[in-house]
């Protein structure tokens, strides 16, 4: 079973960037309520559709946030070949989510 890694700018594009798969990020904050709702729900996707999630927390990565435009949290962009190719605002239910990232 994968872990959800952490995402910080050091790693950031070495783990989504020039990953050689679809990579989940969650941009998410400690304050965040929704974000710690969402978070078990992409753990289960994670297991049950073997797709990287990568959280990152924008209060301590704010260039990475900016470079995308996050003004929300949560948001989570997937990116596919270094480039994001899908984004959902918001805690969502776990089917919304599976359906939006076309897992289902």
């Amino acid at each position: 079973m994968r872990k959800m890694i952490t995402l910080t700018t050091d790693n950031y594009e070495e783990r989504v960037l020039k990953s050689d798969e679809p990579v989940l990020v969650e941009f998410w904050a400690e304050w965040c309520g929704p974000c710690r709702m969402v978070g078990p729900v992409l753990e289960q996707i994670e297991a049950e559709h073997g797709l990287t999630v990568g959280k990152l927390n924008t209060d301590e990565n704010p260039e990475i946030m900016a470079r995308y435009g996050v003004m929300a949290v949560p948001t989570m962009l997937l990116f596919e070949n270094g480039e994001p190719v899908k984004q959902i605002v918001g805690a969502k239910p776990k089917r919304l989510l599976v359906s939006e990232l076309g897992l289902a």
